[in-house]
This record gives C-alpha cells, sequence and structure tokens, in this order.
C-alpha cells in the first residue's frame, strides 16, 4: 500500500485518480462515498450525540478489554476507543496527553461520531462500512486534518447472533511506527467478541437509540420528497421570514417535521450555507455542548437550527446567546419548540416570526410521499406501496409522528419490492375509527387482511378466518370495514 495516494483536488472536494492504479479498491471507493456524502476536505464535522452511558455486554467487556490493552500501552502515544455501530465514541483510554489533546482537536472523543458518512475515509468509519479490520494512515485520510494520525481498527460481532456491535479503534501519530497497530486492534475485537460469548445469559439486547445533539449539514438537506399543500405553504412562510433576515420559531409536537421544516426553509433562504442543527443536550452534556459554540460563533458561512429549544436550561440559553452576540459576525438561526411559551426568555425575546406546524395526523397529504421516500432510503431504490397499503397509512392517526411512520415503512420496505396491506401492522389497520384493544386490533387486521387481497369471496373469507358468514359481516360493521375498500 502506498504512503501516500495519487490525488487531485477539485472546487467541489477531493477525489481519487482512477487511473492509478496503486491505490487499493476498498479506499478508492471509500473516497468516493466521501465526495458524495459532501464531507469537507479541509476540516471534520462529526455528529455530537452525547456522552449518556448505556450499559450493554459489549461495553463493558470492550472496556475491561480496552483498559487491560493500555496498561501494556502506558508509554506509547497510542489512542483505545470504543464505539457503537454508528461510530460513535464510547470510550477512551490513552496514557499520552499531548495525543489526547490532539485528539479532543479533531472530536476524536467521547460522544462523537465519527463514520464515514460524517467524516469520510478514516479507520473507524472504513472498519464499520466494511465489516473489516482496516488501518487508514496520515495521507489516505479524506479529511486533511486527520493527515497526522494513523488509525487501525477492528469489528466486533455478536457472537451469537453475528450482528455487528461496534469496533475497536487504535490511533497514533501518523510518524510513529504503526506495524502493529492492526494486528492489536484485530485482537482486542476478537478478545471482546470472545468475552461477550463466555458471559451472555442469551437475552436480546435492544439497539441504543441516540440523538444527534450537534451536526452539520452540507449541501442540499432535502432528497425531492413533495408534500402537501399545507407543509408547501408553512415551509414557503418559514423561507420568507428567513430571507428577510427574521429568526423564525417553527411550533410543533415532537414528530410533526418541524426540524425538517426549518432546515428545508434555511437551505432555500441561504442556498450557500453549511446548516448547524443542534439539539438540547443531557444534563451532564451542557458544558461540552456549550464548548463546540466556540468553534462555530465567528463563521459567516454557517445558518444555525435550534432543535428543542423548550428542553434547554435557561442558563445554557442565555450563555449560547451570549456567545452568539459576542460573535463579530450575526448568524442567522432559527428555533423549534412544542409550545411557544416554553422557549427560554434568552431565545424568545428575538423571535420574531412564529410557525405553527400540524401534526402528522392533521396532514394525511404527506404520509404516502413520506413512506415512499423512507422505503427508498431503506431498499435504495423504489418500492411500491400498494393503493390499499397508502391507504392504511393515510388512515392512521401516528401519534409518534413521521418517526412511527419511518420505523414501520422501514420494517415493512426492508423485506419487499413491493409493501401490501397484508405486511402491515394490525394496530395500524384499526384506523382512526376509535382506540381497540390489542385482541380487537389483531382480529380487525386479519379481517382486513383476507379482504384486501381481492381474489376471496365473502364466503371463502368467513372460512378463512374461522367463522360464520354472518359473523364475518357484524364484525366488518363493528370495525366499520368497507368490503369494497378494507385498507
Amino acid at each position: 500500500m502506498p504512503a501516500q495516494l495519487p490525488e487531485h483536488r477539485t472546487g467541489s472536494g477531493r477525489e481519487v485518480d482512477a487511473v492509478a492504479g496503486a491505490v487499493p479498491p476498498r479506499l478508492r471507493a471509500s473516497w468516493l462515498r466521501s465526495r458524495r456524502y459532501g464531507i469537507p476536505v479541509d476540516h471534520v464535522e462529526p455528529v455530537f450525540a452525547g456522552t449518556e452511558r448505556q450499559e450493554s455486554l459489549f461495553r463493558q467487556c470492550g472496556d475491561e478489554v480496552l483498559a487491560d490493552l493500555q496498561q501494556t500501552l502506558t508509554a506509547e502515544p497510542v489512542g483505545l476507543m470504543l464505539t457503537d455501530a454508528d461510530g460513535l465514541v464510547l470510550s477512551r483510554l490513552s496514557g499520552d496527553h499531548t495525543l489526547l489533546r490532539a485528539l479532543d482537536d479533531v472530536h476524536l472523543a467521547p460522544g462523537f461520531g465519527y463514520s464515514e458518512r460524517e467524516v469520510g475515509t478514516n479507520g473507524l468509519g472504513l472498519a464499520l462500512a466494511d465489516l473489516a479490520p482496516t488501518l487508514v494512515r496520515a495521507e489516505q485520510h479524506y479529511s486533511h486534518s486527520l493527515t497526522g494520525f494513523t488509525c487501525a481498527a477492528a469489528p466486533v460481532l455478536d457472537p451469537a447472533t453475528g450482528r455487528l456491535q461496534g469496533a475497536v479503534n487504535l490511533t497514533t501519530w501518523s510518524r510513529t511506527s504503526s506495524d502493529l497497530l492492526l494486528t492489536l486492534a484485530r485482537s482486542a475485537a476478537s478478545t471482546i467478541s470472545l468475552s461477550m460469548s463466555s458471559r451472555s445469559t442469551g437475552r436480546r439486547e435492544r439497539p441504543t437509540v441516540r440523538r444527534s445533539l450537534f451536526r452539520i449539514e452540507h449541501g442540499s438537506t432535502g432528497t425531492g420528497v413533495r408534500l402537501g399543500a399545507e407543509w408547501s405553504r408553512l415551509e414557503a412562510d418559514a423561507h420568507s421570514a428567513m430571507a428577510a433576515g427574521s429568526t423564525v420559531a417553527v411550533i410543533g409536537r415532537p414528530g410533526s417535521g418541524r426540524s425538517s421544516l426549518v432546515t428545508h426553509a434555511a437551505r432555500r433562504a441561504f442556498p450557500r450555507h453549511r446548516i448547524l442543527s443542534a439539539a438540547a443536550p443531557a444534563p451532564d452534556d451542557v458544558d461540552t455542548w456549550l464548548d463546540l459554540w466556540t468553534y462555530e460563533a465567528d463563521r459567516s458561512d454557517t445558518v444555525v437550527v435550534l432543535r428543542d429549544v423548550d428542553t434547554l436550561p435557561d442558563f445554557a440559553a442565555q450563555s449560547l446567546v451570549d456567545l452568539l452576540r459576542s460573535a463579530d459576525t450575526r448568524m442567522p438561526f432559527a428555533v423549534t419548540a412544542e409550545r411557544l411559551h416554553d422557549i427560554p426568555a434568552a431565545l424568545a425575546s428575538a423571535v420574531a416570526s412564529v410557525v405553527s406546524l400540524p401534526p402528522l395526523s392533521d396532514r394525511p397529504d404527506d404520509v404516502v410521499p413520506l413512506a415512499h421516500e423512507f422505503a427508498r432510503a431503506v431498499r435504495g431504490r423504489d418500492v411500491r406501496i400498494t393503493s390499499a397499503a397508502e391507504r392504511a397509512l393515510q388512515q392512521h392517526d401516528w401519534p409518534q409522528g413521521a418517526a412511527e411512520l419511518r420505523d414501520v415503512v422501514t420494517r415493512v420496505a426492508s423485506r419487499a419490492d413491493v409493501v401490501d396491506v397484508a405486511m402491515l401492522p394490525a394496530a395500524l389497520l384499526a384506523g382512526r375509527t376509535r382506540r381497540l384493544s390489542s385482541i380487537e386490533a389483531f382480529e380487525h387486521g386479519e379481517i382486513v387482511r383476507v379482504l384486501a387481497s381481492g381474489k376471496v369471496t365473502m364466503s371463502q373469507a368467513a372460512r378463512q378466518l374461522g367463522m360464520s358468514r354472518a359473523t364475518l359481516y357484524r364484525k366488518m360493521a363493528y370495525y366499520k370495514i368497507d368490503p369494497r375498500n378494507p385498507g
């Protein structure tokens, strides 16, 4: 593998010279993906997701293995990190304080995401993307700010299920001999897996749900999906206010799409700006969250979207406003919250325009376009959703908003290229008529599944459902199921 890759720079980023046969295929593919993601080449901007500790067997075994390994490397300039399956750094160890400070400068620290999609080609991100041990040296990194390091990483798989749990990442200076770095990473990953196997109780752990507290978005934030007239009108209102220099507050229930709306409006109002999207942190992460703003306050090419500010402590809101006001450049910003009067006073005083976004249940025209977009995201191509399934999706209340819709569509679309009503959860098929018990929801769903196939008579449907024809008609009346349009 060459010490330095052949490359050339363009206005939109950096790309591998495809003619150069010396570039390893995995590295070339990673660089091209990094360029497609819009990763900046001059610096890294990883997502900050917080440092709240989530206990798991993987975390327990991983921390123990790295602690033991660190004891043998106390005199070496090596940083040892454990990450989750998404590249979020869970823990970090090193006896070299100079190296730790340098890693802090590039945010390779607990709470930050270092996937390939977030920071471009790096050892950790590529190991997770390819599910293979990986060593990335100096100029092989996509971002210039990482060229002072060499990184080796190895994925860790659950020994019982084979699912990716996370990775071990070892980072040292690029000038330091790193011949054994990849071997150590592989060995540590293998030891973690063996430790998990010997201590496993057979129970399956739930994956951790994390929020991106602090992220940077470049280029277009939209995918071209066209939503309903109500959404378009409200987005136009937010865009007009932001373009006129006003601070906008988008008010609505969690899951209504308020941050997406204001982000799309900001992109239209400031097409050449980067978008800094920040959500309120947990109490333990407030200081780290505020420190991140010191890198951003003087940026003239940035528009800020502050999400969920109604959960931001008053002192943190005041500190942020003071920081932004003291900056030489006034950064345009917008906020989101559930209710206007819950916005901290320091931020509320700056709000000049308010956009109230109804919940998804009141915007049925948005459900089907969003469902197609979520299905396309999980399959990587268009997925057909039958008309009966589309009607069922539109008739559901979606109390948890777009996040609930995404979960449902992701589960069913990951299994097939055509989504039919029979694949949808039984509780969803109850529609908006009333809340059903779990047994009623199951029965309702089964009736809809059989009738929606369109290939059975009422007598055949009754036999399949194990009831008489009269009982079937009575159940249909009770559940308000239209035999001509059962979905």
